[in-house]
C-alpha cells in the first residue's frame, strides 16, 4: 500500500492581487516556490488562510509551514509601533492561533523569515522593529524585492546544524529581527550577530530561519519539516531531533536559550 504523502500547512498572504481579468481583489495566495518545495520533498502542499477561529485544522495536519511576509504587529510584544512597521493583524491572529495548536500537538513547524519572528514572540520573545537602526546597515534588505546574500554560522548539536550541515551563505530579505528569543534557543547568526535560526530546545521539531529556504537552490530546512512530518505519518513518536542543548530549567517548558540564558546574539 502506497504511503501517504505528509500534509504540510502553509500560511497564506492575505493581499491585493491581480490576475486575469481582476484587478485589486483581495487574494488568499502565497508563493508557488513554498508549495513547490513541499512537493519536491515529497510532502502535499495545503494553503491555509488566516483563521482565529481555532486551531483545528492541526488535528489533520501533519506539519505547519509559517510563510514570510508582512511585519508582526509591535503590540503582541509589548512595544509601541515605528512608522517603517507594515503589519498585518489577521495573520498575526491566525497564525498565532494555529501555531499554539500545532505546537500543543507537537507537529513538526518551521518558521521562514517572518515565521521564525512569529515563533520568537509566540514564546514571549521581541524583535527589532527596524533592523537597520541596529545594524547599521541594509544588507539584510539590500532593496526592493532585492535579496541579499551573507554568511551564516550554527551551534554544534542543534537542530539547525544538523538540518543545515554544509550551509554557510543564505539570502535575506527582511527589515526585522529577533531580538529576544523568549524561550527559544538561538541557534544560528550571521556575521553581525543577527539571529538567523532559533528553536525549541524540549519540542521535537520547531525550528525558525531567517532567510527563505524555498528560493535557495537547497532548501534543505523544508526538506527536513517534511522528513519529520513524514515519521509521524509512519506513526514514529520522535521525529528525530537531536537532544536538547539544555535541559528545562525553572520550571519552563521549554528552557532556555544557549548556553543557559536569552541571548539573541553571538
Amino acid at each position: 500500500m502506497k504511503r501517504r504523502r505528509p500534509l504540510i500547512g502553509i500560511s497564506a498572504y492575505v493581499e491585493p492581487a491581480d490576475w486575469a481579468a481582476w484587478r485589486d481583489v483581495r487574494a488568499v495566495l502565497v508563493p508557488e516556490a513554498y508549495a513547490q518545495a513541499v512537493t519536491a520533498a515529497g510532502g502535499r502542499a495545503v494553503v491555509l488562510p488566516p483563521d482565529d477561529v481555532d486551531g483545528d485544522v492541526s488535528a489533520v495536519l501533519d506539519g505547519l509551514l509559517l510563510a514570510g511576509g508582512a511585519d508582526i504587529g509591535p503590540g503582541r510584544y509589548g512595544q509601541p509601533p515605528d512608522p517603517r512597521t507594515e503589519d498585518r493583524p489577521d495573520r498575526d491572529a491566525g497564525e498565532l492561533v494555529l501555531l499554539a495548536a500545532a505546537l500543543a500537538a507537537e507537529l513538526p513547524v518551521l518558521g521562514v523569515c517572518r515565521g521564525m519572528q512569529l515563533l520568537a514572540v509566540a514564546y514571549d520573545g521581541t524583535l527589532h522593529q527596524h533592523l537597520p537602526d541596529v545594524v547599521g546597515h541594509e544588507a539584510h534588505r539590500p532593496a526592493l524585492g532585492v535579496y541579499g546574500s551573507h554568511a551564516v554560522r550554527f551551534a554544534p548539536g542543534s537542530l539547525a546544524a544538523t538540518v543545515l550541515a554544509g550551509v554557510d551563505q543564505v539570502n535575506s530579505y527582511h527589515h526585522q529581527a529577533v531580538a529576544d528569543p523568549g524561550r527559544l534557543s538561538v541557534t544560528g547568526w550571521a556575521e553581525d550577530g543577527v539571529v538567523e535560526a532559533v528553536e525549541d530546545p524540549v519540542l521535537p521539531f520547531v525550528l525558525g530561519v531567517q532567510w527563505h529556504p524555498e528560493n535557495e537552490p537547497d532548501p534543505r530546512s523544508i526538506a527536513a519539516l517534511v522528513r519529520a512530518a513524514g515519521r509521524r505519518v509512519d506513526g514514529e513518536s520522535d521525529v528525530g531531533r537531536p537532544r536538547p542543548l539544555t535541559s528545562p530549567v525553572g520550571g519552563s517548558a521549554h528552557g532556555q536559550g544557549v548556553s543557559g540564558d536569552r541571548r539573541s546574539t553571538a
